[in-house]
């Protein structure tokens, strides 16, 4: 099997080209900057160099040979880049695309309308498919590293609402299975990670993790979103955070599910061993 990833030098998609290799596998690798990659994967992977934003000139060469696809895209037009990719696909001959999704496509929440749409353009374009759609990302929490090494303080619209944050390398394990075992072809998984908590039970986590107490302190959606512009903007990704955070106050985003375990064998990663994990960025 010839394995292509998407996003290869991303969060997720970095751990996905990691497990193959550790398989003894030689994936290929789609990226902007082959810099980048080779300096994380070194000579181990084939690295294509091309831009979604512009895949016609790249995207065939990349594909040529390739039996499994492992595709990880983002903003608020996802879905061009998706059908871009499922089309070059199908008429390359690969037999299976894994897309990192969002279990928000089922709520309509922040991002889940951008992904349920990426998901459309995918579906009957004559590839097998598998959505992984993933909880909040554990990762996430390091945006708070700042206010909390700074100010010992974690500030959010959440309330105390919950969610169940999942380990990226959990996504990641899931990911891989799918693309390697195929035994989740048309499937849509829903994963997340072993409990739904309140931004203050993760709070406090972080606090135990780091030897401090982490206050956690409520704020209003407006100022959750001027929290927000001030780093990232205003926009569509602005307004779809504080929708996310939105609903995880109003209960809507406590979903756990059980497919971890079902997939891997194993219980899925805490969120205390995640902040033992990464201590270092809180302190």
């Amino acid at each position: 099997m010839t394995y292509l990833i998407f996003g290869a030098t991303g969060n997720i998609g970095s751990r996905v080209t990691e497990r193959l290799i550790a398989r003894g596998e030689r994936p290929a690798v789609f990226v902007r900057d082959a810099r980048k990659a080779t300096s994380r994967f070194g000579d181990q992977v084939d690295i294509h160099v091309g831009d979604l934003e512009k895949p016609r000139s790249s995207l065939a060469a990349a594909l040529a040979g390739v039996d499994g696809v492992f595709l990880v895209t983002e903003g608020p037009d996802l879905d061009a880049r998706d059908r871009a990719v499922a089309d070059a696909a199908s008429a390359a001959g690969v037999r299976h695309l894994v897309k990192l999704s969002t279990l928000d496509v089922h709520t309509g929440v922040g991002t889940g309308p951008w992904h349920a749409r990426g998901e459309a353009a995918i579906r009957d374009r004559g590839v097998a498919f598998t959505f992984i759609q993933s909880a909040g990302f554990m990762s996430n929490a390091l945006g708070w590293s700042h206010a909390i090494r700074e100010r010992g303080v974690l500030r959010s619209s959440t309330g105390a609402g919950t969610i169940a944050f999942i380990h990226p390398d959990d996504i990641a394990d899931v990911a891989t299975a799918a693309l390697v075992e195929r035994d989740h072809d048309g499937q849509a998984l829903i994963i997340t990670g072993p409990e739904a908590l309140s931004y203050g039970e993760m709070a406090a986590a972080i606090g135990r993790a780091i030897g401090r107490r982490v206050r956690f302190e409520e704020i209003s959606d407006q100022q959750a979103h001027a929290s927000v512009v001030r780093w990232a903007g205003k926009g569509p990704y602005a307004d779809a955070l504080v929708d996310i955070w939105r609903a995880v106050r109003e209960g809507r985003l406590a979903t756990v599910s059980d497919v971890v375990p079902r997939i891997l064998g194993r219980k899925a990663r805490s969120f205390d061993r995640w902040a033992e994990e990464n201590a270092e960025a809180f302190q």
